[in-house]
């Protein structure tokens, strides 16, 4: 599916989402990525043995919030996206997206370098989206 331009544009200018995965046992995880937004698709890395890339490889299915919030209520803004994810373990599409993670967070390099089979990088095709606020 399509984001609707609102929500890309929301999206591309988050540096902060919360990415949400279930267990094959149905436990459930959430925890706080660096994404970026490439066309439709959403893209984050992580470790290779991180519980969220196993939750992935078992179900590939994951939820990603986006949000902003605001003790005036009226201000809240946000998209939840679900979607099909996939790992990219290595190769041009790794290096491509590792990339553009390090223009968008040069940090990366130095802290959280993203070695091709150590890391992986996370590839989301939304398949529903929900906003509020925009």
């Amino acid at each position: 599916m399509r984001l609707k331009k609102v929500e890309r544009e929301f999206i591309a200018f988050q540096r902060v989402c919360r990415v949400a995965t279930v267990s094959r046992k149905g436990t459930p995880h959430n925890v706080p990525v660096c994404p970026i937004l490439d066309g439709d698709r959403m893209y984050f890395a992580s470790a290779a043995d991180g519980v969220k890339v196993r939750n992935i490889q078992a179900t590939g299915k994951v939820a990603l919030a986006f949000d902003e919030y605001t003790e005036a209520w009226s201000g809240l803004k946000g998209v939840l996206v679900w979607g099909k994810a996939r790992v990219i373990e290595a190769g041009p599409a790794f290096r491509r997206i590792r990339k553009l993670l390090y223009q968008r967070y040069p940090q990366y390099e130095d802290y959280a370098a993203l070695a091709e089979r150590e890391s992986v990088i996370v590839e989301v095709t939304p398949t529903r989206t929900f906003h509020w606020g925009l």
